[in-house]
């Protein structure tokens, strides 16, 4: 028989037996249940969450098996948020879980915001309009928002809440003239340091104009355990948290951790150099 205070007993002496109950009444808004988004929707149900917006219009493939929680040969061809649902379900039966089956779209993103507490962004990193939609949504509505990039062997994190500076702001897509260079900002952005590119064997892998690139689990677990430290302070509203322009990277296959900070985000000096630099690198 499930017990929520038994099922999250341990959780308790990192977190008072009060703060498991708020975390109990949270609600927690991911768009993307693949790679980091599946990790995500574990981590933060294990975590105690409460309430769950989830959102994704694919399907599970073999390709998945690398990175994804929900990927399995058993679950090959079915929807990943309705895997994940199930996942978050059996973790705690109590949870209220809210799917979108269509993804993200200017049509249900008041539906998806509705009373969340925190957003946390999974989508994939070539989905730049829809996770532009969000994060635009999310700051009108004052809604925190924690993304964190799989980099390499490594992960990558941003924090926007009322307080920060914004994700446009931030990014500055508008000084881009092509859909490539909206990617490369959004590299840069993510990884100002870019901690993992000395040890990429194989660049080609990281094919811009196909719109796919190399990851490892190590990576999308790292994640979820960076992410959802800042979901736990945030939430919590105790413990220090790096917010954007400063991006926190750390990389275990280097055995390093950097905090970088962009006063003017992608305007700053190094920041166009680096975006040269990768831009080269990218697009020849």
């Amino acid at each position: 028989m499930f017990n929520y205070q038994d099922a999250f007993s341990r959780n308790i002496g990192w977190l008072t037996e009060n703060e498991q109950e708020l975390l109990r009444h949270k609600r927690v808004a991911i768009a993307g249940a693949g790679g980091v988004g599946s990790e995500h929707i574990v981590t933060l149900a294990r975590l105690g969450i409460g309430k769950f917006n989830i959102a994704d219009f694919d399907e599970y493939e073999v390709h998945n098996f690398n990175r994804q929680a929900g990927a399995f040969m058993s679950t090959v061809g079915k929807e990943k948020v309705r895997v994940m649902e199930q996942v978050a379900l059996d973790i705690n039966p109590e949870a209220e879980v809210r799917v979108f089956e269509k993804g993200i779209h200017s049509e249900n993103i008041d539906e998806f915001l509705r009373d969340v507490d925190i957003y946390v962004d999974s989508l994939d990193f070539f989905a730049l309009d829809a996770r532009i939609l969000v994060f635009e949504k999310c700051e009108q509505l004052g809604i925190p928002v924690v993304t964190a990039a799989p980099l390499g062997m490594g992960a990558a994190v941003l924090c926007f809440t009322p307080e920060s500076m914004g994700f446009e702001q931030y990014f500055r897509f508008d000084d881009a003239t092509t859909e490539d260079e909206k990617y490369i900002k959004f590299l840069v952005g993510l990884s100002p340091s870019m901690l993992q590119r000395p040890y990429l064997v194989d660049p080609s892998r990281a094919d811009f104009k196909a719109k796919k690139g190399p990851s490892t689990p190590m990576a999308v677990k790292m994640c979820a355990g960076v992410a959802g430290s800042n979901v736990l302070k945030i939430l919590l509203g105790r413990g220090k948290v790096i917010l954007a322009p400063r991006v926190l990277h750390f990389d275990a296959y280097r055995n390093r951790l950097k905090i970088t900070w962009r006063p003017n985000g992608n305007r700053s000096l190094m920041q166009r150099l680096t975006f040269n630099i990768a831009k080269k690198i990218v697009l020849k």
